[in-house]
C-alpha cells in the first residue's frame, strides 16, 4: 500500500512537470509542417496579445481554428514561441505580443513582424499566411509589406484584415507631426488623401512592393458617431485603399456602428468576430 502511494505521488509530480513544460517556450529545433493557412494577429499601441484573445477564442468556438501559439517579441527583436502547433493543425493561429509595445519607430515594428514570420517559417516551414492587425498592429503589417512584399523567400500573404487603422494619422494634439492626421483631410475616389503626413508618404512605397493580385484585403472600421471610433477618424482608416487596393486581389470595407464600434471594443465585438471568421475561413 505504501509503495502504491509513493508511485501515485511520483506520477502526480510528473504530470505537473509535463503540464508546466507545455506552457513554456518551445525551444525545439525540429520543423513541423502544418496544414491550413496560418493567421498572425498583431495588437495595437500599448497593448498586448491579450487584445487578440477574444477574436481567436471566437474562431476556436466556431470550429474554424484548433491550434494557437504565442510569439513574444523582445525589444531586441528576438522572438520566443510559446506552445506548439499540431502537425495537422486546422488553420493555426499565432498571437503576437511586443514587449516594446509603445514604439513609434514604424520601421522597427515592420522588422518585429518580419522576425515573427521568419521564426514561424524556420520552425514550421510556412509558405503562406494571413495577417490581422488592430490599430497600430496595422502599421506592423504595412511596414512588413514595405520590407518584404517582393521577397520571394518569404511566405505569401493571402488575406489581410485591417481594423481601426490610423494610416494617415491620428487627430490628437501633442502628437509628432509624422503621425498626426493632417487638418482638412479629404479623399478622392481612389482613397488618395489630399494631405499626407510624413509617415503616410513613406507608407505609399507599399504601392510598389505590394504583390499584384495576391492578397484579399478587409478594412474594418468603427463609427460610434460623427465618423470616428472615438480614437481614429474613419477618413484616416479609409486611406488604406490608396495604399493597397490597386494591387490587391480584392479590397472591401465593412463599417460597424454603435457602442461596440468604439476603437478598443472592435476586437471584442461579436459582429466583428462573425465577419472576421467568414472572411478568413469561410467557404
Amino acid at each position: 500500500m505504501k509503495k502504491k502511494k509513493v508511485l501515485l505521488g511520483i506520477l502526480a509530480i510528473a504530470s505537473l512537470f509535463l503540464t508546466a513544460c507545455s506552457s513554456q517556450a518551445d525551444t525545439s529545433t525540429k520543423k513541423t509542417v502544418v496544414t491550413g493557412t496560418p493567421t498572425i494577429f498583431f495588437h495595437g499601441y500599448g497593448s498586448s496579445y491579450h487584445a487578440e484573445e477574444h477574436m481567436v477564442n471566437a474562431a476556436k468556438k466556431a470550429g474554424a481554428v484548433d491550434s494557437v501559439i504565442r510569439a513574444q517579441v523582445a525589444k531586441s527583436g528576438k522572438v520566443t514561441l510559446y506552445g506548439t502547433w499540431k502537425k495537422d493543425a486546422k488553420n493555426p493561429v499565432v498571437e503576437v505580443g511586443y514587449d516594446n509595445n509603445r514604439s513609434q519607430n514604424y520601421e522597427l515594428l515592420g522588422q518585429y513582424a518580419t522576425n515573427v514570420v521568419k521564426k514561424l517559417q524556420k520552425r514550421y516551414g510556412i509558405k503562406k499566411m494571413n495577417m490581422v492587425g488592430h490599430s497600430q498592429g496595422n502599421v506592423s503589417i504595412i511596414y512588413y509589406m514595405l520590407q518584404n512584399g517582393q521577397n520571394k523567400k518569404m511566405p505569401k500573404l493571402v488575406k489581410q484584415v485591417d481594423m481601426a487603422g490610423h494610416f494617415d494619422g491620428l487627430n490628437f494634439e501633442g502628437l509628432p507631426a509624422a503621425t498626426r492626421q493632417p487638418a482638412g483631410l479629404k479623399l478622392d475616389k481612389n482613397g488618395k488623401p489630399n494631405k499626407m503626413n510624413s509617415t503616410y508618404k513613406e507608407m505609399t512605397g507599399v504601392r510598389k512592393t505590394y504583390p499584384k493580385g495576391q492578397v484579399s484585403v478587409l478594412n474594418i472600421i468603427g463609427d460610434k458617431g460623427h465618423g470616428t471610433d472615438g480614437t481614429v477618424e474613419n477618413i484616416s482608416s479609409l486611406t488604406l485603399k490608396y495604399l493597397v487596393a490597386d494591387r490587391a486581389k480584392s479590397y472591401k470595407v465593412v463599417k460597424f456602428t454603435g457602442k461596440m464600434a468604439q476603437h478598443s471594443k472592435l476586437h471584442e465585438n461579436p459582429k466583428v468576430d462573425k465577419v472576421l471568421i467568414k472572411f478568413l475561413w469561410g467557404k
